[in-house]
């Protein structure tokens, strides 16, 4: 059973930068594609960015491309989003991800396996 924390979030004005990391324990990180997504209130969960395993592909929301990076540390089970130039409606809860290999397509959070317990996110303006 694959356990995942994510680090404490925070607040931050906007067009700050914050640094999210996941950590993943009970499990090997390397075989798992990692996504990030996010939720407001009164909103749905949305994706956010993923990365394959062995980090063939990575994916970013268009709201994010360009502003956010994601990265993986496979020896250290760690999977870090680096968010730039923050806007007030990045403010959200973030939750990391994983899904188990042999699954096509790593942007819809039906397909993950394995949730963190969320970190909240709030950019001021």
């Amino acid at each position: 059973q694959v356990q995942l924390v994510e680090s404490r979030g925070g607040l931050v004005q906007a067009g700050g930068s914050l640094t999210l990391s996941c950590e993943a324990s009970g499990g090997t990180l390397s075989s798992y594609d990692m996504g990030w997504f996010r939720q407001a209130p009164g909103k749905e969960r949305e994706f956010v960015t993923a990365i394959s395993s062995r980090t063939i592909t990575r994916s970013y929301a268009g709201s994010v491309n360009g502003r956010f990076y994601i990265s993986r540390d496979d020896a250290k089970n760690t999977v870090v989003l680096q968010m730039n130039s923050l806007k007030p409606e990045d403010t959200a809860v973030y939750y990391c991800a994983a899904q188990k290999p042999g699954v096509t397509g790593i942007r819809r959070s039906s397909t993950y396996d394995y949730w963190g317990q969320g970190t909240q996110v709030t950019v001021s303006s």
